[in-house]
This record gives structure tokens, C-alpha cells and sequence, in this order.
């Protein structure tokens, strides 16, 4: 039975891999439901289906650099396309956390990288190519009206085959770790230490008063021995301080290429056996901390369910359902152990106490928000139900998930 990279969701079909686009076209144009799984990076229902479950990754991989910069297949993953365009002497505008994730998958979902200047993966897409549901290829682009609700389309419109993505001249970033950083310097200088690196990234528990800091830097300078009242670290570093860091990219403030720095894992391992749910949540960043104040004082709370807490920040773009839509961002991600029973109470009261703050939860995680506070939160959830329902009048794309969280 196929089940999501956690294995909290064991999906109700059999995966289908069709291998030409050709049979992808027929297989969904005689379907009357249809769901595609990419490489399963999601923690809830939002890729099941009782009709048929498709997998794009069996199609023909394309890697094709061009005047609108390079246009790749759906499941193709990121550190596949970063290599290949890192061989050019090309570059994306940022990455994230894993680059063992495929680039529909992420867009789809809202999947982002940190930094104060930089916009989720999707913003990058400039041109995508889906099947709709009577088995016709779409082509959208910038130019098109439907395109903000394109990308960010929780699989709603169609089967993405192909997405191009803006490129720029390649770069260097070097990656430096700080121990010991005050959460008090966090909340109070929020902004500086955010918007100290190209990517900055801050580690914690909520109960330790300290934070570990990632700062991904563009300038290739010698990194400071003590910043933010921290400390340079002796070693290499893994997100979660008791896991080996075998598996992070390089640190140390080593120069190298940006697609071996900006995620946070290698691509030629996998960082965790999946044994852990997440959760994410999105606030306007000028009410960081705020957001930082409601976390400290639920720390306690999260000890038994909370394996690490991660702080990120992304810039405004204008796709509907992204999570950063019409807003600069502080990203809130929790990487709870796998005890769906116990970690579903923790992330209710969570959801109340950010309440106030306007916060959006990720599409693919685990949340407690229902289709009502969902569309009070996004405000483009009215819309995008309207381009769906365009695109797919009779539902083949729809399932369980949609219907409770975007209904018609």
C-alpha cells in the first residue's frame, strides 16, 4: 500500500505511473477522480482519492534551458534541476529546506525557502503546462489572467507536466552556524537577525532560551566569532542539536555553489526515515514578536510532541493561495514525533493562541483550521474555488480534502 514519506497517510488507491504524457492525457481523460502524488512530502490527505492516484515522476525528465529560462518536468526534483543548472552557470532564486522534493509538489503547496527578499519557490514560475480534465494540455503564463491561481493550485485545476522557471547567473553563498543566541534577541532584534544573511534560518525548542541561527550568506566574508550575544559553532550543525550533522551541507562559512548551501540537507541522503508529522504557520512579520511571545509561553506545552522549531521569513508575492499572498512573512515551522493522537491537541491550542495574528497554516501540513477561518485567512480562497470549479466543472480533481477545506 502506498503511503506519504511520514506514513501517517496510507492512500485508498494504487498508484498509477503512467510514462509518456500521451498516457497521461488518456488515463485522466476516462477517469472520473483523479489525484496526483508527488514525492509525498505532504502530512495530511490533500494528495488521497478514492478514484485513481497518479505519479508524474515515470514521465520523461526535462531539463531544457531557454530565452524564458528553464522549463522542467513535474517530477523532476529540485537538486536534479539545481545540478543541471549549476553546470550552465545558472541559478533559482532560492531553495528549500530539502532538495529531494519534486518542483510541482512544492509549487503546488506553497512550499517556500527563508529570507527577507526572497518569495516561495513559486513566485520562480513563469510558465505551466497542466492536463485538465478532459484530457487537454493547458498552457498558462504570466500574461494570462488565471495564472496567480495557477501555481499555488493544491492539484486542483489539473496534472501539472511541466513548469518553467526564471534563472539568473549563478552564485556563491557560504554558510555560517551561531550557538548560543538569546530568544530574547530573536524577539527584540528580529529584524536584524533576519535580515543578516541572504537566508537566515533560527532553531529552537521554545523552552531553551537560546536559539542556533543559519545565516546563508552571499557576501563571502569572514564570519564574525561572536554575533547577537552567540557564538560561532566548533562543528558542523543539524537542525535538531542531538542528530549527527552527516547529512546537513557544508557550514563553516565555506564558499560554495548556492544549490549545495541554500538547502539544508544533501541530496544524496535522506535526512530523517520520515518519522515525524510537521506543521507551519505564516504571520505578517511585523508582528514577529508577538508571534514569539505566544510561542515562549507554550513551550512547556510542546516538550512531550516537539522534536524542533524553525523560524523563517519569506517576501510578499501575489499568488492566491500562497501563504506569503499580499504579505512580507515569519514562517513557523514544528517538526512534532509521529503521534498523530497526541501532537493533533498541541496543535489546536497553538492555532487559538496565534489566532489573533492573523495566521495562515500550510496547505500541506497538519492543522486544526476549518474551510471557514481558511477563507478569512486567504483572501483569495473565493476566487480560486471559482478557477477551479471553471477548470473542472464536474470535479474529477476533486477529493475529501478539498471538499472540507474549499468547498464549493
Amino acid at each position: 500500500m502506498t503511503t506519504n514519506w511520514a506514513g501517517n497517510v496510507r492512500f485508498a488507491s494504487e498508484l498509477r505511473r503512467p510514462r509518456t504524457v500521451a498516457e497521461l492525457q488518456e488515463l485522466v481523460a476516462r477517469s472520473e477522480k483523479v489525484r496526483v502524488l508527488g514525492t509525498g512530502h505532504s502530512f495530511n490527505r490533500i494528495a488521497d482519492t478514492d478514484g485513481v492516484l497518479v505519479s508524474v515522476q515515470e514521465l520523461p525528465q526535462l531539463i531544457e534551458v531557454g530565452r524564458q529560462g528553464v522549463t522542467v518536468s513535474a517530477g523532476t526534483r529540485y537538486g536534479e534541476i539545481t545540478a543541471a543548472l549549476q553546470a550552465q552557470g545558472l541559478a533559482l532564486h532560492n531553495l528549500g529546506s530539502l532538495p529531494h522534493i519534486s518542483v510541482a509538489g512544492a509549487c503546488s503547496t506553497g512550499t517556500h525557502g527563508s529570507g527577507d527578499t526572497n518569495r516561495p519557490l513559486a513566485d520562480a514560475v513563469n510558465a505551466i503546462t497542466f492536463v485538465n480534465a478532459d484530457g487537454e494540455l493547458v498552457t498558462l503564463t504570466r500574461d494570462d489572467p488565471d495564472f496567480a491561481g495557477s501555481i499555488v493550485s493544491l492539484g486542483a485545476l489539473g496534472v501539472t507536466v511541466s513548469l518553467t522557471l526564471d534563472v539568473q547567473p549563478t552564485y556563491q553563498i557560504s554558510q555560517v552556524v551561531y550557538d548560543g543566541v538569546p530568544v530574547g534577541r530573536l524577539q527584540s532584534d528580529f529584524a536584524d537577525v533576519m535580515g543578516s544573511a541572504y537566508s537566515v534560518s533560527a532553531f529552537t525548542d521554545w523552552v531553551d532560551p537560546d536559539v542556533m541561527v543559519w545565516r546563508k550568506r552571499r557576501e563571502l566574508t569572514e564570519p564574525e566569532p561572536e554575533w547577537m550575544g552567540g557564538r560561532l559553532a566548533d562543528g558542523p550543525r543539524h537542525p535538531i542539536k542531538v542528530m549527527p550533522a552527516d547529512y546537513a551541507t557544508q557550514q563553516g562559512g565555506v564558499p560554495g555553489p548556492w544549490n549545495e548551501r541554500l538547502p539544508h540537507f544533501r541530496l544524496e541522503f535522506t535526512p530523517s526515515n520520515g518519522d515525524e508529522l510537521q506543521s507551519e504557520y505564516f504571520v505578517p512579520r511585523a508582528r514577529a514578536a508577538e508571534a514569539i511571545d505566544v510561542l515562549r509561553a507554550l513551550g512547556n506545552r510542546f516538550a512531550p510532541v516537539l522534536q524542533v522549531s524553525e523560524v523563517r521569513t519569506i517576501a510578499a508575492d501575489e499568488l492566491w493561495l500562497s501563504p506569503s499572498q499580499g504579505r512580507d512573512t515569519m514562517a513557523l515551522h514544528f517538526t512534532w514525533i509521529q503521534d498523530e493522537a497526541a501532537v493533533r491537541p498541541v496543535v489546536a491550542e497553538l492555532e487559538e493562541a496565534l489566532a489573533p495574528l492573523d495566521t495562515r497554516p500550510h496547505w500541506g501540513k497538519v492543522f486544526a483550521a476549518d474551510a471557514a477561518t481558511l477563507a478569512e485567512r486567504y483572501p483569495k480562497v473565493k476566487d480560486f474555488i471559482a478557477l477551479a470549479d471553471r477548470y473542472d466543472p464536474a470535479g474529477k480533481f476533486r477529493n475529501e480534502y478539498l471538499d472540507t477545506f474549499l468547498p464549493l
